[in-house]
């Protein structure tokens, strides 16, 4: 029997903060999992069994990488991994061919636990693709914050622009400058900044899967 070989992963269009962290994640897997690069837009030089793409921290002006990784001949599977785990973004994802929709929150184990369920041929979402079952409670709740209003201050708080979370929610522009302006008077802030500040001390920083 010959053993199996490692899982080559790459990442495509992400900071350099994200690979340093994947490569100590790795590093416990030695002889299992490996980066194999950290590459821009779809430009892939070697083949890879796994692509790792953020769509929400796209650095190229490629509005179709992750379809570019789908059909790419040197990638045997596209994963999206991000902290933004809105409902609408996975269905979106899987509908565009991701073979697996996960969290930078996951912890090394969980993380090449799951990758090699992928290059198994598996579709993996973690959290499982649903709605969050938190009966029906969501940060904020207790302010008088919605479900939906809650969902726009944690991608505030995780660095997404009115343009970027109007595009992830499919909401119009007007609607999102809507519901930050209703979140804001609820949550008492006036700036961003204060309310990036409300955001990190609830932990809305680290990725927040609506309730709604």
């Amino acid at each position: 029997m010959h053993a199996t070989p490692a899982l080559r992963v790459a990442l495509i269009d992400d900071c350099d903060l994200v690979a340093a962290g994947l490569r100590h994640m790795f590093a416990g897997s030695a002889g299992r999992i490996e980066l194999a690069g950290s590459w821009h837009g779809s430009e892939i030089p070697e083949s890879v069994d796994i692509a790792l793409y953020d769509p929400l921290r796209r650095r190229s002006d490629d509005p179709d990488v992750l379809g570019r990784l789908v059909r790419d001949r040197r990638v045997r599977r596209a994963v999206v991994y991000s902290w933004n785990l809105l409902p609408a973004l996975m269905d979106r994802a899987l509908r565009d061919g991701a073979s697996g929709y996960l969290s930078k929150a996951m912890g090394a184990r969980e993380l090449v636990a799951a990758l090699e369920r992928v290059r198994a041929g598996q579709l993996v979402t973690v959290p499982e693709r649903r709605t969050a079952s938190c009966g029906g409670q969501w940060p904020g709740r207790e302010d008088g914050l919605s479900s939906r209003e809650a969902e726009v201050l944690a991608l505030i708080t995780q660095g997404m622009s009115n343009s970027e979370i109007a595009e992830g929610m499919y909401l119009s522009p007007n609607s999102v400058k809507s519901y930050i302006r209703s979140a804001y008077r609820k949550i008492g802030v006036a700036r961003r900044t204060q309310a990036v500040s409300w955001g990190m001390r609830r932990g809305l920083h680290a990725g927040y899967l609506a309730a709604g």
